[in-house]
């Protein structure tokens, strides 16, 4: 049984879950984040709990239940001027931080640099807060990718897995990566290992993950992002497959943090344009949340204690 049919579609169904990343970054992501929620453009969302804006984003959807918000395990810092570092505050995180006190801004230092114990003590920390603040998690993904071991081979997903066991979380962690995907033969051997070690502890994973490039393409037109959307959605295969976008308001504040603007606002608009929901009709894909992936794999744990 695949997972399309585990969760009670015919197995030849092309189910998607659109999530958007990066909820809680600023003010700006967090309203156009609760704009598409609430108009039901999108699937779900993940927050960064170490932002400066995740309060304002946790009570939002805390005061809206039937929203799904997952954690955006955050170790990174990316932007220039706009900073933010580990919600841990009762033990010594250093292998984390920079000599500002700030995650680093590439995941190469995270992979070389952070203790196990560490990362561990913020992820769970990252959760408990976003608990404390009233959420109640539906999944985990990862900011950056920076736990997946892409830069040098040193991953943390075992940690991670562990954590979404216990807690009954599914995970952002693609079943299948095409073999056109540039990834080190490294790389591939632990997404292999990761994905059984998943099965074994019954993390309930997605089976593909669709991602258009980060930043403005030279050249790059909402039109011609358009295009690029409605190929990758008419190219979806059987199952479930999530894409996962960045959308935000254009505002003053989002200009001031980082030069992606003008992208993050095209994100913003691209499930709410009626074009791509026809072809989401046309093209038959369901769209479907994390909740249930997470109800598929508590209801597992319940039968196979």
């Amino acid at each position: 049984m695949n997972l399309a049919q585990a969760l009670g579609y015919s197995p030849g169904e092309r189910l998607l879950i659109v999530n958007a990343d990066d909820y809680g970054m600023c003010h700006s992501a967090n309203a156009g984040i609760q704009q598409l929620l609430a108009e039901g453009a999108i699937s779900s969302t993940t927050i960064m709990m170490p932002c400066p804006w995740a309060k304002e984003a946790a009570e939002w959807a805390a005061a809206r239940p039937n929203v799904d918000v997952g954690i955006h395990l955050t170790f990174t810092s990316e932007w220039d001027t706009y900073r933010w570092g580990p919600v841990t505050r009762r033990q010594t995180v250093l292998s984390l931080i920079t000599e500002e006190g700030y995650f680093p801004r590439d995941c190469r230092t995270v992979e070389t640099k952070a203790r196990a114990a560490e990362i561990y003590a913020e992820m769970t920390g990252q959760i408990r807060l976003a608990r404390r603040m009233g959420l109640t998690p539906t999944h985990l993904d990862n900011h950056m990718g920076s736990l997946y071991g892409l830069e040098t081979g040193r991953d943390f997903i075992s940690l991670v897995l562990s954590i979404c066991a216990g807690n009954g979380f599914p995970f952002r962690l693609p079943r299948h990566i095409p073999a056109s995907l540039p990834l080190p033969s490294a790389a591939r051997r632990i997404h292999k290992a990761r994905v059984r070690e998943a099965d074994s502890l019954g993390v309930v994973i997605p089976d593909y993950l669709i991602q258009l490039p980060f930043s403005l393409r030279p050249g790059e037109t909402y039109e011609s992002f358009r295009e690029s959307m409605a190929a990758a959605l008419c190219s979806l295969q059987s199952g479930v497959s999530e894409l996962y976008i960045h959308p935000a308001v254009i505002t003053d504040e989002l200009m001031a943090i980082h030069h992606e603007w003008l992208k993050r606002g095209m994100e913003l608009q691209i499930f709410r344009d009626p074009w791509i929901r026809e072809v989401m009709r046309s093209q038959r894909i369901r769209q479907i949340s994390w909740r249930s992936l997470q109800q598929l794999q508590l209801r597992r744990r319940r039968r196979d204690p």
